[in-house]
């Protein structure tokens, strides 16, 4: 029998639509038809966050844009498919396609060629992170193993038990890392002792090299043993099951164990530079940290800690300033401190930890740029507990000369209408600046119109939303709903070290993103990036100023305009650079740039 041809089978069925009666693409009821269909679509995205930023984007941009369209479209095909896996005789990771788990997804994504192209991308200002889950957990293990005089100790033996990998629901075994000196170690007998054997002492300090070469269990290493202590794992942050009070046990496990490893002082020092080296690598110019100030700063060759935090910032801002003189920072302009406190602990507590923090802004002003409360909002105090103290905080604020503004994090919950849900009308009402996470804020039309009239930024952090089981992956995520709103939202990373990045940067953070929205382009990626120069807190203003920058834009005299300019410059430079790279995929896109022009043509007459 013969086989019949595509053609053939594609005139027999126009034969039989004409003969039925059924009416063509190209007739000219159906061409109004989708005439008006595509106005449609076209008047809802002038709602969208990218509008102005499209508008004005340079023949050169538009380019590049069309470009990494071409280049997604060929990858979703060829790489984030089944098809494409089942060819790979090798081996079969199972079903694949774009916006997938991320912990799935990160070792093929960053394999590809539009993640290449990412990472070279001017990102702007990283805006929400919290700086002990930055430095990656590896470097920082092999630091503490390599810089003389640490040592660990523990309340009881390390045996098997509490050595085994911590669920969720158990407890991670009580030790501590800490530098002690050659003199300090000649008064401790802890010969033959072993911290993993029922004869260990509490407390008695024991070399962590020495810990690591008489590690017992063949199944793992101390090292790895040590970074499963300061990080989610893979596969943990696949159970979403175990749902997000399990994950977040695990998470706020981490930060303890961090801060030993991480805040002694030559360690400290390294740390900075790798750290500031990583964001400038990744196209970030600057960044607003965030920090629990409850963790003890060990000065170099000391094993008392330092009494509060002076020490630290000293050594914080030099390391700042020594790294902006190196070549790798040459453009990088800075970091600042957003001064978190924990939203469980009690009034008394957070009051002191609040007099602490004005203490700092009045000695170091140039480095304080705002306060937040952290820890997981549904099982912490609401803001609205917490309002007196907050006013008590301005209060003291007002009376010693300083003015430290509100950077909430708020609606990083699943809730509607519940106590923790309404943290975002607390926000909004207390005046925060920029709203971390908002990841419920897409069920309040009410807040997202005055989150729009008062030029609040949302920090959105997809992956870290996805590994706390807030949405399974990407695809489930609510920023489309805001962007579409108009909503101004800024990228970021959150912990990105704690959450099995790999590396720091906001380069996974775009990739998915770019990936998962049809929508969003890199008009939207430029948007959220330029927003994120827009709304850092790289100046002291007060909110009159704030506002006025904000609205000023590029045509604002402040330092943030300065940089809007330097960051809008270096975006026309990789643009370029994603031309002449990819010459092969502009060639297919003149049609897109003609059909472009003809929109911004209709576009203009239903302006007029």
């Amino acid at each position: 029998m013969a086989e019949v041809s595509d053609d053939e089978s594609l005139t027999s069925l126009q034969e039989w639509e004409l003969e039925e009666g059924v009416p063509q693409v190209d007739d000219p009821f159906i061409q109004k038809y989708m005439n008006g269909r595509n106005a449609l679509i076209e008047q809802e995205k002038k709602q969208r966050h990218d509008r102005a930023f499209k508008a004005t984007m340079t023949p050169l941009a538009k380019k590049a844009a069309n470009i990494l369209q071409s280049i997604r479209k060929r990858e979703l095909k060829e790489r984030w498919s089944s098809e494409y896996e089942e060819s790979l005789a090798e081996h079969n990771d199972g079903n694949l396609y774009a916006g997938m788990m991320f912990s799935l997804a990160r070792d093929r994504a960053e394999s590809t060629e539009l993640w290449r192209i990412l990472e070279r991308m001017p990102k702007g200002c990283l805006l929400h992170a919290h700086m002990d889950a930055m430095v990656n957990i590896e470097w920082l293990v092999d630091q503490n193993l390599q810089e003389k005089g640490m040592h660990i100790l523990a309340e009881a033996p390390l045996t098997v038990e509490k050595r085994s990998a911590m669920s969720g629901r158990t407890a991670a075994p009580t030790f501590q890392i800490r530098y002690f000196s050659d003199s300090d170690m000649a008064e401790v007998n802890n010969k033959g002792i072993s911290i993993w054997k029922s004869n260990y002492i509490a407390n008695t300090p024991i070399s962590v090299r020495e810990a690591q070469r008489t590690f017992p269990d063949d199944d793992t290493t101390f090292k790895k043993w040590l970074v499963s202590r300061c990080r989610i794992d893979p596969e943990e942050s696949l159970q979403h099951h175990h749902g997000v009070d399990a994950i977040w046990r695990k998470f706020q496990s981490t930060f303890p164990v961090i801060e030993q490893l991480l805040f002694y002082e030559p360690i400290f020092r390294r740390a900075m530079q790798k750290l500031l080296t990583d964001l400038a690598k990744d196209g970030i110019m600057y960044v607003d940290m965030r920090m629990a100030f409850l963790f003890k700063f060990f000065s170099t060759g000391k094993n008392k800690p330092e009494q509060g935090y002076t020490k630290f910032f000293q050594v914080w801002t030099e390391e700042i300033e020594n790294f902006k003189k190196t070549e790798a920072g040459k453009n990088f302009k800075g970091a600042r401190m957003i001064w978190t406190i924990i939203r469980v602990f009690d009034n008394r507590m957070i009051a002191e930890n609040m007099k602490q923090c004005i203490a700092i802004k009045k000695k170091f002003p140039q480095l304080i740029c705002g306060f937040d409360c952290v820890g997981q909002e549904d099982n912490s105090r609401t803001l609205a507990d917490l309002t007196p103290l907050l006013f008590w905080f301005k209060k003291q604020c007002a009376e010693v000369g300083v003015d430290i503004p509100f950077f909430f994090h708020a609606g990083e919950c699943l809730g509607d209408g519940n106590s923790t849900d309404n943290n975002l009308f607390d926000a909004i009402l207390l005046g925060t600046r920029r709203i971390g996470h908002g990841y419920s804020l897409f069920k309040h039309p009410l807040l997202i119109d005055m989150v729009k009239e008062k030029k609040i930024l949302i920090e959105s952090c997809p992956i870290s939303n996805e590994v706390l089981r807030l949405s399974s992956s990407i695809l489930g995520h609510t920023l489309p709903a805001l962007l579409s709103r108009g909503v101004s939202v800024s990228l970021n990373n959150d912990d990105p070290c704690i959450l099995g990045y790999g590396k720091n940067g906001l380069t996974h953070d775009f990739w998915q993103c770019f990936m998962a929205f049809d929508n969003l382009g890199l008009e939207g990626l430029g948007t959220m990036a330029e927003n994120s120069v827009k709304w850092c807190a790289v100046e002291d203003q007060r909110q009159a100023d704030w506002i006025k920058g904000i609205n000023d834009g590029y045509m604002g005299k402040t330092v943030k305009a300065q940089m809007m300019k330097a960051w809008r410059t270096e975006f026309e430079k990789w643009c370029q650079f994603v031309i002449l790279e990819y010459p092969q995929y502009a060639e297919s896109d003149e049609e897109d740039d003609s059909d472009e022009k003809e929109e911004d043509e209709e576009s203009e007459d239903d302006d007029e």
